[in-house]
């Protein structure tokens, strides 16, 4: 029987040789030349800069994708129209509009005997409060006008025509007929009132018809702080898609100047933690410009509005803290950590145990196999460079893009495995 030294000792050989290969790692560190130091030195650099670059890529990719094109911005507030918020807001300002408008000491004295009838059943026992009376009534009729289609077209063209404003508002640049005043972006409400003058009128309120035209603002964006960015945020228009290449480059030129996995590992990780702040500030300046705005402006349309469009820069956000994970999780598990080959030995072993089963039950590959054995890295990185170009093509990647394609590529890699992998042994051959 061995004694309990043997038995502790029998794992010595290895940790001893683990033990000298680090030592001769960092003595190579120590003993690294001047050359050497300023390229890693250097490699720092660019992945810092790189990593600091991603979040403002982001955010000039969303500047000249949405701020900057018209198509694209009036897609993304055409949803608004159906927001409840954004409709009970609408109305509220509509009514409000009317109400100033409506002499109520003289509703029912001017009222002609014919509409009276219909004017008292529309407004029910009036008792002591007309004007509440009133003013539901109009509110009524106003809600019936902000939830229909007419609204919604109304709402589409208004904003397409209003872009201009919100570019200028937010880069300084652009026009359009709509004026921006103390960094607020107003619809004007204009064709709304008359349709629910129209409908008020075809309820009993004669009077309505006698109301003159009136132009009432709808909020946008209404914020002091819009003017403090004006320039901050041109310039990243002008950057556009350049900025977030630019961030790519840079930490892949850190990386390729470390020439070290754990350089690919710590750069993606940092990319997604910086891009990953980006979403929580947009989080917390939402707090804080609701705060902010002035009385008579609906917290909850205006919070409507925000989310609205600063959606897509929530959508690029998750995207790139997604990507940034995926890249570093395949930088980790092709390294030669210990968990790293852990995981891709389950991972051998697994498609292994298929291939096993599946020969058992008479499938062959038959000449694909082979095929597949001998061209196994070129066939691998294939479906690699294609999930690459199919994210980089992808007109609007989300965070679940980026996991479905990253499921896909692992699919098409367990196929790869699958067909490439050595063929099970047969039985022994019987004996004579």
């Amino acid at each position: 029987m061995p004694d309990e030294g043997s038995a502790a000792g029998s794992g010595g050989p290895a940790e001893l040789q683990e033990l000298r290969a680090r030592v001769a790692v960092l003595e190579a560190r120590r003993t690294e030349p001047p050359k050497h130091r300023a390229k890693s030195f250097l490699a720092v650099v660019l992945i810092v800069l790189g990593c600091l670059l991603a979040p403002l890529g982001i955010v000039a990719a969303w500047a000249a994708d949405v701020v900057g094109d018209t198509d694209r911005y009036v897609a993304t507030v055409a949803p608004l129209a159906s927001d409840p918020a954004v409709q009970d807001a609408a109305a509220d300002r509509v009514t409000d509009a009317l109400m100033e408008r409506v002499d109520l000491t003289t509703l029912l004295s001017d009222a002609a005997p014919e509409e009276r009838p219909r004017l008292e059943k529309a407004l029910g026992a009036l008792g002591d409060s007309l004007e509440g009376a009133v003013r539901a009534f109009v509110h009524d009729r106003a809600r019936e006008v902000t939830g229909s289609d007419a609204f919604e077209t109304f709402w589409t063209e208004a904003n397409r025509a209003v872009h201009a404003s919100v570019d200028k508002a937010l880069t300084g640049s652009g026009g359009g007929a709509i004026r921006v005043e103390d960094d607020t972006v107003t619809l004007d409400l204009a064709p709304v009132v008359e349709q629910v003058k129209q409908r008020l009128v075809d309820q009993g309120m004669g009077f309505a018809a006698r109301i003159p035209e009136i132009h009432t603002d709808f909020t946008l964006v209404r914020s002091d702080d819009v003017g403090k960015v004006k320039t901050g945020v041109r310039l990243l228009q002008i950057a556009g898609n350049w900025l977030p290449v630019l961030a790519v480059l840079l930490v892949a030129g850190g990386v390729l100047l470390a020439r070290r996995r754990r350089a690919l590992v710590t750069g993606a990780l940092a990319v997604a933690v910086t891009t990953g702040l980006l979403g929580i500030g947009l989080r917390v300046f939402r707090s804080l410009y609701l705060d902010a705005l002035p009385a008579g402006v609906s917290p909850e349309a205006a919070g409507a509005v925000y989310d609205t469009l600063t959606g897509p820069l929530h959508t690029m956000v998750r995207a790139a803290v997604a990507l940034g994970l995926v890249v570093a999780l395949a930088a980790w598990l092709t390294g030669p950590g210990r968990r790293a080959a852990l995981v891709r030995g389950l991972w051998t072993s697994g498609i292994g145990a298929a291939r096993a089963t599946a020969g058992r039950f008479g499938l062959r590959t038959g000449p694909v196999g082979p095929f597949v054995r001998r061209h196994r890295t070129w066939i691998a990185r294939t479906p690699v460079v294609a999930a690459l170009a199919a994210y980089v093509f992808w007109p609007h990647p989300t965070g679940w893009v980026v996991a479905g394609l990253a499921l896909a590529l692992l699919l098409a890699l367990a196929v790869v495995e699958f067909l490439g992998a050595d063929a099970p042994a047969g039985p022994p051959p019987p004996s004579a």
